[in-house]
């Protein structure tokens, strides 16, 4: 059995595609303090501090240069928006119950299932839908500046050595 070619991606939208790797290693490092059992208050800071940091512009700027270039009762986008206001609301439930491992656990299933879409269909769907002016406005308009966010971060609770 071949596995499945790989999606070719517009340059417009590659920048997303390379935070969802980022997003997926936030559920990896999420999953990992959950199995050495690391205090939930240490992961949840974080979650936090990704969201704050990375994950909220991101979601920001999907909404802006890629969703609402959808049609509005666009059912793809209706699911990624969907999908975004229930991991906003699960980072808040994080900030109000800091110790609740099961919604630790409960927030990396769900980022993980939304990038996945994202990835499988979602973007596949805006590459059909949009057409090359408008993803060259969106490769134009995006600027991926990201810096490594765990330079300022202390506590490394993932790494596997400690």
């Amino acid at each position: 059995m071949t596995a499945p070619a790989p999606i070719k991606r517009h340059p417009a939208i590659v920048s997303f595609s390379k935070d969802h790797h980022f997003g997926l290693l936030l559920v990896w490092k999420i999953r990992q303090g959950l199995l050495k059992s690391i205090p939930a208050e240490r992961i949840s800071k974080y979650v936090l501090y990704f969201f704050k940091e990375d994950l909220s512009s991101h979601f920001k700027e999907e909404e802006e240069l890629l969703f609402s270039r959808l049609a509005f009762d666009d059912a793809l986008r209706k699911k990624a928006e969907t999908d975004h206001v229930f991991i906003y609301s699960l980072i808040r439930d994080i900030e109000n119950n800091p110790s609740d491992e099961v919604l630790l656990s409960l927030f990396a299933n769900e980022l993980e299932k939304h990038i996945r879409f994202e990835e499988r269909d979602l973007f596949n769907h805006i590459q059909e839908v949009l057409g090359a002016d408008e993803l060259l406005e969106i490769a134009q308009r995006f600027s991926s500046s990201k810096h490594d966010i765990d330079e300022q971060w202390p506590d490394f609770f993932w790494d596997i050595k400690k």
